[in-house]
């Protein structure tokens, strides 16, 4: 029995990682994140065009199911998840999305608030009258390339033969492997005109370019207020562009106003606006802004309506203002003009975009008017032959009576051979063996019909033989000469922008960066509380006397402070966190409060809190910090007056921890106890006073397998007992030692 042969490559383990990897990220840049600069689609897209195509789900024929669309396209050309093939069916048809949609939605398509579209089974779809003629107008006429589909029984269109740079139009969202793409949408009319003004002038700038395309054009409208920055952007392919939204003032009876937002930046669609709404809504309760009487949104089909009543004496420039700078209303949008150009993603200026565009639309141009040009040339080759055949027609009608069958007669059309055709007279067999057709026009001849031998028919056939010699030099023109081809496009270009140009959304300008005047915030003492649960809340001052009892009992951290002030708050992996006591809700005595976690970086799954105080107490003291391996330091409170809202409070060792923070102003003493039960006390003068970078001095010896458990702050002759063992034990009896020493353990 012969044994198989196994052939077994050894190679580098790393090697195969790497080599998989680049194909699996080139494949999802490639194949599925990235859009091909030529037609501005990524393949899901393409695909599912072409599949409604295909389909005959034409503009002016009935809407079909969106389930239909979506499981032909998986089944035909796209085998992956149906809800990315309906995700990107669904975005081509919301036109707050997409500067011209390309598919035409019946049902519930979602809403700019961020409402998710109904399933497929209830939506209808078909194509937008736009992507059946600029898109898809031309499939019939060979001018692009069909590649086989994922398992090679039907064949797609590797491009769609887009006569606009849609990747333009439309712009173009996606996140690739290592690198994303980020392209606004622009005015169709002014992308028609930059790509004719670079059709007459291939050295145009990009300068000269924003003469036509003054900037993006974003379909919410708003406003973009960086346009100096905007020519940068165009050439380098990146940048920032800085959005607005669009603010109107109604002015109402007796003096009062209201700021009305009719128009948003495109970054703030979806579920932002309810962001923004919360946004406001914060800066009224945390008492920045003391002017918005009310909030409300009353948006609907016919546009956005944001309404905020104002006080009467509102300073509204002001106020818009703070808008700007504390909420979405002004926001960025990212530009990374990333796109698959030939074979290859790349970085793209305004100028390369609209160059790829223009050699794609002469290259789609010229094979169609080839194919155009070589159907006319069959038709003149027939047209020819019925025309020549019309002139010996008796000949003819003479050699079919004398045949047999239907080959003999078209060998003697074509090649002249008279053999077995019984002529009436010996001219006309010499006549015959003159004949001369091509196998089409034989063909032609014997398909021929006898009416077609009246008068006005052979006429018609004249003038239609006239009418294919003009397109031959129609076509023959447009493929031989450049301006020929160019005036055909332009032409092309001027009615698609005619049909399907609309005006600006977008306003383009230059403003000043927002500036406001914060109004001084009225300084008052409150009081801070924080329950065992981490949630904090700040009570008037009059509250917590009446209270007093009770919020003790209740919670872990009570102090008085000012409402300007800062709570700090130390932890065991030596962070500390600030928070602003103006973010810290004003509330009442039982109102439960915000988690910690949610008004700073501190994280209560990684890190457990030490020691909690306002910023203002610990600028007068000394903080002492003792870490787990007995390291010890006092550091002064002033170093903590930070503006980072996190940082490192001091230094520790690797796998070291804090065990204890606390303030030492009032500490004459300080106790460790250690976990194998040892205790020292010595003087807070053994211990150094250090900066937070430092790690400090050791405060304990501690034997091997030994580390401390607690530190205990003792004042001048006060008593600190401790449960020890589940007894009371008096740390005052622990007789007084020196620092870095091992003391004594106790005998209980």
């Amino acid at each position: 029995m012969e044994t198989k042969q196994e052939n077994v490559i050894r190679t580098d383990y790393s090697e195969i990682m790497q080599k998989s990897y680049i194909d699996y990220a080139m494949s999802v840049i490639i194949s599925r994140a990235l859009p091909d600069v030529r037609d501005g689609l990524k393949p899901v897209q393409r695909r599912t065009l072409y599949d409604m195509y295909e389909l005959g789900i034409r503009y002016d024929r009935p809407y079909r199911k969106c389930a239909r669309i979506v499981g032909d396209t998986m089944g035909k050309y796209h085998p992956h998840g149906d809800s990315s093939i309906y995700d990107a069916l669904v975005v081509m048809a919301q036109d707050f999305k997409k500067g011209r949609t390309l598919v035409d939605g019946h049902g519930n398509f979602g809403s700019i608030e961020g409402d998710g579209a109904a399933a497929m089974r209830y939506t209808e779809a078909r194509l937008e009258k736009l992507t059946q003629e600029v898109f898809l107008g031309d499939l019939d006429k060979n001018v692009v390339d069909f590649v086989p589909n994922f398992d090679e029984t039907e064949k797609e269109p590797s491009v769609l033969p887009v006569k606009i740079p849609n990747i333009l139009v439309n712009g173009a969202e996606g996140i690739a492997v290592g690198m994303a793409t980020s392209i606004p949408p622009h005015n169709l009319g002014e992308v028609v005109d930059a790509v004719k003004a670079y059709m007459k002038d291939n050295t145009i700038s990009v300068k000269g370019l924003m003469r036509y395309i003054k900037g993006p054009d974003f379909p919410t409208g708003g406003l973009v207020v960086n346009k100096d920055d905007l020519r940068k952007i165009y050439e380098s392919g990146t940048g920032k562009i800085r959005l607005r939204g669009r603010v109107e003032i109604e002015k109402l009876k007796g003096g009062r106003k209201q700021l009305i937002i009719t128009e948003i930046p495109y970054t703030m669609l979806g579920a932002n606006i309810g962001k923004f709404l919360n946004d406001v809504a914060s800066l009224v309760e945390t008492k920045k802004t003391t002017d918005i009487v009310d909030i409300s949104n009353q948006s609907s089909k016919e546009g956005i309506r944001i309404v905020l009543e104002l006080k009467k004496d509102t300073d509204v420039e002001n106020l818009t203002n703070m808008l700007y700078k504390k909420t979405r209303l002004e926001d960025t949008f990212g530009v990374n003009m990333l796109a698959v150009a030939d074979g290859r993603p790349e970085t793209l200026s305004l100028k390369q975009i609209i160059e790829h565009h223009v050699e794609f639309l002469f290259d789609v141009t010229t094979r169609k008017y080839r194919t155009l040009l070589d159907k006319e040339q069959e038709k003149r080759e027939i047209q020819e032959g019925l025309i020549k055949a019309c002139d010996v027609i008796d000949l003819i009608i003479e050699i079919l009576r004398g045949s047999k069958n239907r080959e003999q007669v078209k060998k003697c059309l074509v090649e002249g051979v008279t053999e077995g055709i019984r002529f009436r007279i010996k001219a006309s067999e010499k006549a015959a063996s003159k004949l001369k057709f091509t196998e089409k026009q034989a063909g032609a001849i014997l398909d021929m019909r006898l009416y077609k031998l009246i008068g006005l028919e052979i006429e018609a056939l004249q003038a239609d033989y006239q009418e294919t010699m003009k397109n031959i030099a129609e076509y023959k023109d447009i493929l031989d000469n450049y301006d020929s081809m160019a005036e055909v496009i332009t032409r092309e270009l001027d009615g698609i922008k005619k049909e399907y140009g609309s005006k600006r959304r977008t306003s383009i300008e230059n403003a000043e960066e927002a500036v406001y005047e914060e109004k001084k915030m009225e300084e008052t003492e409150v009081c801070f509380l924080m329950d065992r649960f981490g949630y904090m809340k700040l009570i008037d001052k009059n509250a917590y006397e009446r209270n007093k009892e009770a919020a003790h009992n209740e919670n872990r951290c009570v102090f008085l402070c000012m409402n300007t002030d800062k709570i700090c708050i130390f932890t065991d992996k030596g962070k500390m966190h600030t928070i602003k006591a103006v973010d810290i809700p004003l509330v009442r005595f039982r109102d439960k409060g915000t988690p910690v976690d949610n008004l700073s970086n501190y994280d209560s799954s990684q890190e457990q809190m030490l020691y909690v105080a306002p910023l203002g107490q610990i600028k007068q003291d000394q903080i002492l910090f003792v870490t787990k391996t007995s390291m010890c330091k006092l550091v002064d409170g002033a170093e903590f007056d930070v503006t980072k809202r996190t940082i490192a409070s001091t230094k520790l060792a690797e796998d070291d921890e804090l065990i204890f923070v606390g303030s030492a102003g009032e500490m004459e003493q300080v106790v460790f106890q250690s976990n194998g039960g040892y205790f020292l006390r010595f003087l807070k003068q053994e211990i150094s006073t250090a900066k937070r970078a430092a790690l400090g001095v050791r405060g304990m010896k501690l034997a091997d397998g030994d580390h401390l458990e607690h530190a205990y702050l003792l004042g001048g002759h006060q008593e600190y007992a401790i449960s020890y063992h589940d007894k009371e034990y008096s740390l005052n009896k622990v007789r007084l030692g020196k620092r870095d020493t091992k003391g004594i353990k106790p005998r209980i």
